[in-house]
């Protein structure tokens, strides 16, 4: 197939090409810049200029193609519900070009977005309409285009990582070397799915040849990740001490990243490795934060 893949130039985009490339796909992929547009010419990718606040500009690169996996998301938290909107209206604009088609077309979203409301891990039949969590926009912009009956495949994504990057774990450790500790509140025993990112990269290659419309697929390779276990191993690594700390100090140490500090972000991957045969076997989270330069 002709995939058209968002955030091509990205941390998991970059990996997911090599991956759609040894499956025998062709990619054209997204660069927002000259400079973008020759890393992907490179890698054996045909570039397509675009950019995320340009949505016509995506839907052009759908029509030229025979899939979509939508990777790209504005990453600024200071705007985060501003940029759950833009998801929202890219993958709106996508959908349209794609509207009379069967052609695949794969969102990412987070696993928090399928918690129970019982509480526990996230799980892949979950979808609750009213979550707080603002990057639900993305998951009620896909419902939208599946109501239209549009082949569109959901990939939730955990902490996604290798020995340069952690999902919300890389700034906490920019927000731990502020405050000059890294910390956990309480007992740390709330708990973060994470993958590596090799691994999540084959997910979206065997959800987009294996997948079913309307699915949504769990890219958690490990179910939880205890906030202590992450704290220690972060704190050896990057010789910083490690402490807990209640409720009323959060703010102090995690800045920004506040509402963050004790939440419950586990996730269960059984029903998207029994239905895709997807078989994590990268390193674990606990093992790339040890091995990252922390300097």
């Amino acid at each position: 197939m002709r995939v058209f893949l968002t955030g091509a130039t990205g941390f998991i985009g970059s990996h997911v090409i090599p991956e759609l490339l040894a499956a025998g796909h062709q990619v054209l992929g997204l660069a927002r810049s000259d400079e973008g547009a020759r890393r992907l010419a490179a890698a054996g990718v045909e570039p397509h200029r675009g950019d995320l606040d340009a949505p016509a500009t995506l839907a052009a690169g759908a029509v030229a193609a025979d899939a979509v996996i939508h990777c790209a998301f504005d990453h600024d938290f200071a705007n985060f519900v501003e940029n759950t909107r833009k998801d929202e209206r890219n993958i709106a604009a996508i959908g349209a070009a794609l509207e009379g088609s069967d052609r695949p077309f794969l969102i990412t979203s987070g696993v928090g977005i399928g918690t129970p409301l019982r509480g526990g891990p996230s799980t892949e039949d979950v979808l609750n309409p009213g979550h707080p969590n603002p990057r639900i926009a993305t998951e009620l912009a896909a419902a939208a285009l599946i109501a239209r009956r549009l082949d569109v495949r959901t990939i939730r994504l955990p902490q996604v990582h290798d020995t340069t990057r952690a999902g919300l774990i890389t700034p906490l450790i920019a927000e731990a070397r502020r405050a000059g500790a890294i910390a956990y509140v309480g007992a740390g025993e709330s708990r973060w799915a994470a993958a590596h990112v090799s691994d999540v990269a084959r997910l979206y290659v065997l959800a987009l040849e294996r997948g079913e419309p309307g699915a949504r697929y769990h890219a958690s390779a490990e179910e939880g990740v205890s906030a202590r276990a992450i704290a220690e191993a972060i704190g050896r690594a990057g010789g910083l001490p490690v402490r807990s700390i209640a409720a009323d100090e959060i703010k102090r140490y995690f800045g920004w990243m506040a509402s963050f500090a004790a939440l419950e972000m586990t996730a269960s991957s059984a029903w998207t490795r029994a239905r895709l045969g997807w078989a994590p076997t990268g390193p674990d989270l606990l093992t790339d934060l040890a091995a990252m330069d922390h300097a």
